[in-house]
C-alpha cells in the first residue's frame, strides 16, 4: 500500500464507523397511553387514569400504539372537543361530565393475528364529582383489564391477550413481540418502563473505534514527517 492511499483509507474508514447508527435496532412497546385536553390539543398525562382527577369538561384520551416512550407516544386521532363529545348531557350537581376518547390504533399497531382494531369512539361519561379517569373510562369503555401492576392493558376489551409487550420497531410496522414490558404504576400515566439495554450501544463502540484510527492516522503522519 503506497503512503498517499493509507491516509485516505484511514478517513474512509472514520466516516464509515462514525455514520452507523446509535442502536442495532430500535424498540418500542404496545400499549394503551393517556392524554388529558390542554390549549385546543392534547397533552401526555403526567398522571395515569388511576390517579388523575378530571374535572367537569375535561377530555380524556388514550391511544393503542407502539412506541418508545412519552417522546415518541401516538395521540388520540380526535381533538379533544368537549362540545361536541358531551354537548347533549346536561350538567348536575353532584356529579361530573368528562369526555372520553378512545383511539384503538392501527393495523400496523396491532398484535400479529388480531385482525384490524375497531374504530374510533367517543363517549361522554357521567361521574360523580371526586371520579378518577379510570372510574370516568369504565363508565363507559366496560370492560376493562389491567395487569397485576395496575397497568391498563385493555379498554372495551381490546386487545383480548398481552399488556406492554416489548416489539421491534424495524420499517414497515412493528415487529413480532420479544418480550413483556415491565408493568409501572398507575401514575407513569400509562408508560411501560423501557429496560436498560445491556453492554455500550454500537454508536459508543463507533465513536471509539473512529477515535483510535484517528489517532493512528496522526502517528504515522507525524512519522512520516520525521523521515
Amino acid at each position: 500500500m503506497t503512503r498517499a492511499r493509507f491516509p485516505v483509507l484511514l478517513l474512509t474508514v472514520c466516516a464509515v464507523l462514525l455514520g452507523l447508527p446509535g442502536t442495532a435496532g430500535a424498540a418500542g412497546y404496545r400499549y394503551w397511553s393517556f392524554w388529558e385536553s390542554g390549549g385546543g390539543g392534547w397533552t401526555y398525562a403526567t398522571l395515569g387514569p388511576a390517579t388523575a382527577r378530571p374535572a367537569d369538561g375535561d377530555v380524556n384520551g388514550y391511544r393503542f400504539a407502539v412506541s418508545a416512550d412519552s417522546q415518541d407516544a401516538q395521540q388520540p386521532r380526535r381533538a379533544p372537543d368537549f362540545a361536541a363529545i358531551c354537548g347533549a348531557t346536561p350538567a348536575e350537581d353532584g356529579t361530573k361530565r368528562v369526555a372520553v376518547v378512545i383511539d384503538f390504533g392501527t393495523v400496523a399497531d396491532a398484535a400479529e393475528g388480531t385482525g384490524p382494531p375497531p374504530a374510533p369512539r367517543t363517549a361522554c361519561a357521567r361521574v360523580r364529582t371526586d371520579a378518577t379517569g379510570a372510574e370516568a373510562l369504565a363508565a363507559v369503555a366496560k370492560p376493562l383489564r389491567y395487569d397485576s401492576q395496575a397497568l391498563l392493558c385493555a379498554i372495551a376489551g381490546y386487545p383480548r391477550t398481552g399488556c406492554g409487550e416489548r416489539v421491534s420497531s424495524a420499517p414497515g410496522g412493528p415487529g413480532p413481540a420479544t418480550s413483556p414490558a415491565p408493568s409501572p404504576a398507575p401514575s407513569s400515566g400509562s408508560r411501560p418502563v423501557t429496560d436498560p439495554e445491556p453492554g455500550p450501544s454500537v454508536g459508543v463502540v463507533a465513536g471509539v473505534a473512529a477515535v483510535t484510527v484517528l489517532g493512528a492516522a496522526a502517528v504515522w503522519q507525524a512519522r512520516r514527517r520525521r523521515r
